[in-house]
């Protein structure tokens, strides 16, 4: 068998409030998980997006410390139009999330921002602009 990427994990601090992130971002995640050291999302295509918190990675690595200097990943989300790159980045700002980047048209043809989840993940926000689209 050849190995396939399955899922991206995601480590935080407080899943209620990442959960509630996420979920902003049209991702279903059923409310239950909010209790759980675990919880996973299925993407379309199959791939599953996956959190756990801080207190279950360290329940199975007691070496392991969460990392500093900023977000090493980001995952980027495609929105339907220039417009809903505005709305989810204003609503996400306001719902725990940190304004990293406001909304911009970048010159490579996309509106485009970027937003760090509760945990300083980042969100990229993207849509093809005008023509592009």
């Amino acid at each position: 068998m050849t190995a396939r990427l399955d899922a991206i994990g995601i480590i935080v601090a407080d899943m209620t409030r990442a959960l509630a992130f996420y979920r902003r971002l049209g991702l279903d995640v059923p409310a239950e998980a909010d209790d759980e050291g675990h919880a996973e999302a299925v993407l379309p295509g199959g791939l599953r997006l996956m959190w756990d918190t801080e207190a279950s990675v360290a329940g199975f690595d007691p070496d392991w410390t969460p990392p500093t200097g900023g977000p090493r990943s980001s995952l980027a989300f495609l929105c339907a139009d220039a417009s809903e790159v505005d709305r989810l980045f204003a609503d996400l700002t306001a719902n725990g999330g940190t304004g990293q980047r406001e909304p911009w048209d970048a010159s490579w043809g996309q509106r485009y921002a970027t937003v760090h989840d509760p945990d300083g993940n980042a969100i990229d926000l993207f849509a093809p602009l005008g023509d592009a689209a």
